[in-house]
């Protein structure tokens, strides 16, 4: 599999595989044979309707692994962990299929989000280590100017919606 450079200190951006025939594609997201994974806590699916704003959220023991199996996504992550090499960066990944196709794995303590950037809805798959522990998590809204992103600015979003 092929990996990508992530501008933030413990990203791994994965390249995955997509096997089609006339029948239709298989879509491969992880194996426990990978050297990144490190166990299974759950797997979920999360819908977002074109142009709606899912963030910000943050994990303080989990570990996500994402991929868009269906429609494309802007994923915006933000290293604000004070002692990390990667402060203060921010990674903006456009996630979907076919040729976007890719597993990002998000370690705890960075803040992230993601838009629906295709006419269709989009899901986006997580393969976490750790079941959900609503403990475990932040949220803040996507507005807050604690982070330097501005979603607005950045999609093609209009007041009221």
């Amino acid at each position: 599999m092929i990996k990508k450079l992530s501008i933030i200190d413990g990203v791994l951006i994965t390249k995955l595989d997509q096997i089609t025939d006339e029948r239709g594609t298989l879509l491969h997201m992880f194996r426990s044979d990978e050297v990144e994974f490190v166990k299974f806590g759950e797997c979920y699916f999360s819908e977002i309707l074109p142009s709606a704003i899912k963030a910000w959220k943050r994990h303080h023991k989990q570990t996500q692994n994402l991929a868009a199996p269906v429609g494309s996504i802007r994923l915006v992550i933000y290293d604000n962990r004070e002692n990390s090499a990667t402060f203060g960066n921010i990674e903006i990944l456009e996630l979907g299929r076919p040729d976007d196709y890719y597993r990002v794995r998000i370690p705890p303590g960075l803040w992230y989000g993601f838009t629906c950037t295709s006419e269709v809805p989009a899901l986006l798959a997580n393969c976490s280590d750790l079941p959900h522990d609503p403990s475990d998590c932040e949220i803040i809204e996507f507005g807050d100017k604690s982070i330097p992103y501005s979603w607005t600015k950045d999609i093609n979003w209009k007041e009221g919606e």
